[in-house]
């Protein structure tokens, strides 16, 4: 019976897990090693100079992505453990209120007193299985569902170093002028916004175009702030 009530719709996951900091980490290394390029194409036409600066852009991001990733994960990490400690040792110490209280969240949710106090005595057998809904009912996690810092910072660093790589490809090739790198990077950009969409609301053409923009702004702005330095002779 529940399986077949389950069969007519699944839901995508909405939580994040490692397409966070994959699809960020590509759109990130994507547009900023893009403008970047177009920063430094704007002040000098040497191309050693400039793929100098891509590469820089590539290797500094992708480290400074994975690294920021890992401690901000970590930390959060660190503190539901902190937080899922606190509830183990309340459970131990106090299980009649914790009963109660778990009883009065299902109360909250519109089961009736009486079904709700069997409901969290039954659940309350099982210490782990107690504090796994306790956890999840009051911090919004599980103990052993909480994310991985060594998998957002692999996903971060490989991501926004593919990213970065795509506008940098036509000048370790040997090309001499901005356009193939913009050509690249804006067919990459609007791909890369048009897959986003598969796991979002917006139509396919939509979220492209939305990415291609945001590219497009970032990489002119820099592109004109390196040709004023450049024309300046700062």
């Amino acid at each position: 019976m529940s399986g077949s009530a389950e069969a007519h719709h699944r839901h995508r996951d909405v939580t994040g897990g490692w397409l966070r900091p994959s699809v960020f980490g590509a759109m990130d290394g994507l547009v900023s090693n893009f403008a970047l390029i177009a920063g430094v194409a704007g002040g000098t036409a040497n191309t050693k100079v400039i793929a100098l600066g891509g590469v820089a852009g590539l290797a500094a991001g992708a480290l400074s992505m994975a690294g920021g990733e890992y401690v901000s994960v970590a930390s959060q990490r660190e503190l539901a453990q902190a937080e899922i400690a606190v509830e183990r040792r309340e459970l131990a110490r106090h299980p009649e209120d914790e009963l109660a209280e778990l009883a009065q969240t299902f109360v909250d949710k519109g089961v009736a007193p009486d079904l709700a106090a069997e409901v969290a005595r039954q659940i309350s057998r099982d210490p782990e299985h107690a504090l796994e809904v306790h956890s999840r009912a009051e911090l919004g996690v599980a103990p052993g569902d909480l994310p991985s810092p060594v998998v957002a910072a692999v996903s971060s660093f490989l991501s926004f170093g593919l990213g970065a790589l795509l506008p940098l490809l036509p000048y370790l090739f040997g090309a001499e002028h901005l356009g193939w790198s913009a050509g690249v990077s804006g067919v990459a950009l609007f791909a890369a916004g048009a897959l986003v969409s598969a796991v979002t609301a917006r139509s396919w053409w939509y979220s492209g175009l939305r990415q291609l923009l945001v590219g497009v702004v970032a990489a002119g702005v820099t592109f004109g702030v390196g040709n004023l330095v450049g024309m300046t002779g700062l």
